[in-house]
């Protein structure tokens, strides 16, 4: 995309969309080896996102806030979570406040296998963020949250889309 780089800020701004589009595409390529190991298609390897974030901030997430984060049919969110459970990634557990409530948890082999995966990319990602100081990542993470927000907005208006014009 092009951006005007006339100035330092109009530099610095094409830079930061450059490097978070790298970013991007090579966070890609590095979940696509994964999922290629483990024999994970994308749809599984973003189920598995998904179950690990709601973990991360303590609301395991049901099939239903799957399916609608994923954009899938109940159907097709029953066949992921059949086969990502058949292959150990993840467990079905019922709500003990609602016991008809089910609730997708990662599964300790899974955990262990993403854990051994991924962790030389964390201690990749410790070595670089034990380069900036508590005051810079504060503003690294408020932007990154922003960009973040901003790119599901666009997401979900682009899902959104295709539903208006068959209506008109």
């Amino acid at each position: 995309m092009y951006r005007r780089r006339d100035t330092r800020r109009g530099w610095l701004i094409a830079e930061i969309a450059a490097e978070l589009r790298r970013y991007g595409a090579d966070a890609q390529h590095v979940g696509h080896a994964f999922a290629g190991r483990h024999g994970l298609n994308a749809t599984d390897l973003q189920a598995l996102i998904a179950v690990m974030d709601a973990e991360l901030v303590g609301a395991p997430i049901t099939p239903g806030r799957l399916g609608e984060q994923l954009n899938l049919s109940s159907g097709s969110v029953t066949a992921l979570i059949d086969r990502l459970e058949r292959a150990g990634h993840i467990r079905r557990d019922r709500d003990t406040s609602d016991r008809r409530k089910v609730l997708l948890r990662y599964a300790d082999r899974g955990a262990a296998l993403a854990m051994d995966f991924f962790r030389p990319l964390g201690e990749r990602t410790d070595q670089v963020t034990a380069g900036f100081r508590d005051e810079e990542l504060e503003v690294v993470y408020r932007f990154v949250s922003a960009m973040g927000a901003s790119l599901r907005e666009h997401r979900d208006a682009l899902r959104d889309e295709p539903a208006r014009r068959r209506t008109d």
